[in-house]
């Protein structure tokens, strides 16, 4: 059991490590940090619902797990091709960012339909 408690904590170690490379870095995971700030204090803000902080914590967590995956896949495709550019690691990196992508867009439809209703209620046009 005592072995047993030892490897998970050093599972979280290194998921920890992990965490600090991405957001010191990961060039775009400062864009998200300062993109997520501005969110949450909008939806303090703006007294989302319960239900709403739920899905807009979620979203977040979402796209930096997206990023670290696609950290971690272009990090292993440049060592495994040498940095020289092969068809398929190309393919495989461009598939990556597209998940990330698709996920920010995911993101930004998901502020849309929070944000802009109660927005709309502050500035009526």
């Amino acid at each position: 059991m005592k072995n047993y408690i030892k490897g998970r904590l050093r599972s979280f170690s290194y998921a920890f490590n992990g965490i600090r490379i991405l957001f010191k870095e990961e060039r775009n995971t400062r864009i998200y940090v300062v993109i997520t700030v501005a969110v949450l204090l909008l939806s303090y803000f703006l007294r989302i619902s319960h239900y709403e902080w739920i899905i807009v914590c979620s979203i977040i967590g979402l796209v930096f797990a997206m990023e670290a995956i696609n950290a971690a896949i272009e990090n292993l495709a440049d060592y495994a091709s040498d940095k020289e550019i092969h068809s398929l690691i190309k393919k495989v990196k461009d598939l990556s960012a597209a998940g990330v992508l698709l996920i920010a867009l995911i993101a930004l439809i998901i502020a849309f339909i929070i944000f802009i209703p109660k927005l709309l209620t502050l500035f009526p046009f």
